[in-house]
């Protein structure tokens, strides 16, 4: 086939992917335009997330995958559901979206699959070991409603196969012979870095056993060279691999939850994963196929790195992987110094991760200190659950998520954690808006959905020293849950305060709990006509409501400024601060309604009027709605939600007018 291409912004020619505008047009490639069609992509990919950052090894791990996948079946009409999804850059470019250049930016990509991008994306939300589920509801309603001629394929890693989840869909899938389910197991031997657990162990063996291979590729070539009819060439491959995994591997690990497997497959050669595709979508009957790949491929700097620095990226230099701007000294690096200096002073304290023992800042400690960090793999509830029977045995568990995972394991905070008093700490990555991420990639649910957990207490760190010092208190905590959450990032510049507020304690070590910072504190009382006005920063959001509130002295209106540190529950000293002002208004990066604005609203109800004041304040919260976010900057959703400091400064001033005509 002759064929030519436009270049593209770089000055490369990509003449094969141009021609590729769905995956129909898959079909018209011979065998050899598909390896280069694979070596176009893999280029097109590097110095495309090269530009904007993005997740670039999951998606060179599965270029002649997703290739393979796209000829063998029909989509849309058959659904491919890609579990976290982001995998999926290479099933964007096969079905026409070829333009990443606004890559995870407003008007841009989606850096996971979207249904509002394209009729190909079937699920959209990134969070792991959800597609077996997505798969079996779906070929379900196929059969249901008489869909014999569409298939359901469902792409999940290995390390997603770590996930409670995804064993409770397996065990539902197995339940069913009647339904065309194929199940792609991604196996690189990572998820966000190296996979733990059993099952890992169990298809490492598979993976790297050479007699099993060898002997099957034999077998296939003479079974192809005698032209065996497609389902009798799959029946003689798969009783072979039966009794050879019986000699050559620990168990038939799949087939013994009765669900047929083939495989292990080469993941880079796509004659061999459309073989084994072909004859797994000829079986009426859920099929798993299990596919070797390498994360990174055809990357060098991406092959080489052994910390999974790949997986996601920020703008780097293509040509050496190396970052166009450094990393900052930032929150995660923080909480990493912490979370170590407190494990050497006190050997009761251990980290557990669920899968992101790098990315949460438990490496160092892992290092440091072997056998005192644990990884769950993608099991966020187990994780809660665990840590409530280790602090039950008399350690103290640090749980270090992102933010947006917690929302798997309420049930386990709830009910074994909290009811429990188990002294967990729970530390928050990426709390708040996260942006180019995507919806379900925002930390913003976390405060409103534990401010139902009795006996929970939770920090907001401003900057870098509030940080350590909540840590420590909170570490300290042996009776019951203490959650630390703090943003993505890099750190501001210290904000001390300028006053410090403490109540009486409610008992021994409480004070921490009841102190609040106070940022900014105008002399004298307001002006004739003017209200008592209190802005309240919670956390990363007190460098905001600070500069509003300068914003707002200049405008002749005095404004103090508080951080209330320990947000849940409302402290005393923090709700008869807010009692003595006329006009309260909470800044926070999470959920207006039911966070901790709402807290301290619901906390002054309770309280008598102040005479002359209390039956005309006006408290404000500032904050999240509660929606799911469009990809964008972090920068712009606090700017379109009102949550900078323009949007603060004006959200001050109408709470003032509010009071005034009252």
């Amino acid at each position: 086939m002759t064929t030519t291409g436009s270049p593209r912004q770089d000055g490369t020619a990509h003449p094969l992917l141009d021609l590729v505008d769905g995956p129909s047009d898959l079909a018209r490639l011979t065998s050899s335009e598909l390896v280069d069609l694979a070596a176009e992509i893999r280029a097109y990919l590097v110095d495309s997330v090269a530009r904007t950052g993005g997740h670039l090894g999951p998606n060179l791990g599965v270029v002649e995958l997703t290739i393979a996948l796209h000829r063998t079946f029909r989509s849309p009409r058959d659904a491919i559901i890609f579990d976290t999804g982001h995998q999926a850059y290479v099933h964007k470019l096969l079905t026409g979206r070829r333009d990443f250049s606004r890559l995870r930016e407003s008007g841009g990509l989606s850096g996971y699959p979207s249904r509002a991008e394209s009729v190909h994306d079937v699920v959209e939300n990134s969070h792991a070991s959800t597609a077996l589920s997505w798969a079996d509801g779906i070929a379900r309603a196929n059969r249901v409603l008489g869909r014999q001629d569409q298939h359901v394929v469902a792409v999940i890693g290995d390390g997603a196969m770590t996930g409670g989840m995804a064993w409770e869909a397996l065990d539902n899938i197995a339940d069913s012979d009647d339904r065309h389910l194929v199940i792609v197991v991604n196996d690189n031997g990572r998820s966000y870095a190296p996979t733990i657990g059993g099952l890992a162990h169990h298809l490492d063996a598979l993976r790297t056993n050479p007699g099993y291979e060898r002997v099957l590729s034999g077998v296939k070539r003479r079974l192809l060279s005698q032209g065996a009819p497609g389902k009798a060439a799959f029946e003689a491959l798969h009783g072979l691999k039966r009794g050879l995994k019986d000699v050559l591997v620990p168990s038939a690990f799949f087939e013994d939850l009765g669900i047929k497997y083939t495989g292990p497959v080469d993941g880079h050669d796509i004659t061999a994963l459309e073989f084994a595709l072909t004859r797994a979508r000829e079986y009426a009957e859920p099929v798993i196929v299990h596919v070797i790949t390498q994360k990174g491929r055809g990357y060098t700097p991406a092959e080489e790195d052994l910390a999974d620095r790949f997986h996601a990226v920020g703008r780097i230099h293509p040509e050496t992987g190396l970052p166009v701007v450094p990393s900052r000294f930032g929150w995660t690096t923080v909480f990493a110094e912490e979370v170590l200096a407190a494990a050497r002073a006190d050997e009761r304290l251990v980290g557990v991760t669920a899968a992101m023992q790098a990315p949460v800042g438990l490496q160092p400690m892992a290092e440091a200190l072997p056998g005192r960090v644990i990884d769950v793999g993608i099991a966020e509830q187990h994780a809660l659950t665990a840590s409530a029977g280790m602090a039950f045995a008399g350690l103290h568990p640090v749980v270090a998520l992102y933010a947006t995972f917690l929302n798997r394991a309420f049930d386990q905070v709830l009910m074994d954690v909290a009811l429990h008093r188990a002294g967990v700490t729970i530390a928050l990555d990426r709390a708040g808006l996260t942006g180019a991420d995507g919806a379900s990639h925002n930390g913003m649910w976390d405060i409103a959905m534990l401010a139902r957990v009795p006996g929970l207490r939770l920090a907001a760190p401003r900057d870098e020293q509030s940080m350590r010092e909540q840590l420590r208190e909170a570490f300290a905590v042996q009776d019951g849950p203490t959650v630390v959450r703090y943003p993505k990032g890099s750190l501001p510049e210290p904000l001390p305060a300028c006053r410090v507020l403490t109540g009486e304690a409610d008992g021994p070590g409480a004070a921490p709990f009841e102190r609040v910072d106070l940022l900014l504190e105008p002399e004298g009382g307001a002006a004739e006509g003017q209200p008592q006005v209190l802005l309240v920063g919670v956390g990363a959001m007190a460098c905001v409501a600070l500069e509003a509130a300068r914003e707002l002295e200049g405008e002749g209106l005095r404004v103090t400024v508080a951080d209330p540190r320990w947000v849940l529950p409302v402290s005393q000293t923090l709700l008869h601060l807010a009692a003595e002002h006329d006009v309260v208004v909470v800044v926070e990066d999470g959920l207006a309604d039911g966070g901790a604005g709402s807290a301290l609203r619901d906390a002054l109800d309770g309280l008598e009027p102040v005479p002359g004041r209390g039956c005309r304040r006006v408290l404000r919260r500032v904050g999240v709605p509660g929606r799911f976010l469009e990809t964008s900057s972090r920068g712009r959703l606090m700017a379109e939600l009102g949550m900078d400091v323009p949007g603060v400064a004006e959200a001050v001033r109408e709470s003032v007018r509010r009071w005034t005509a009252c």
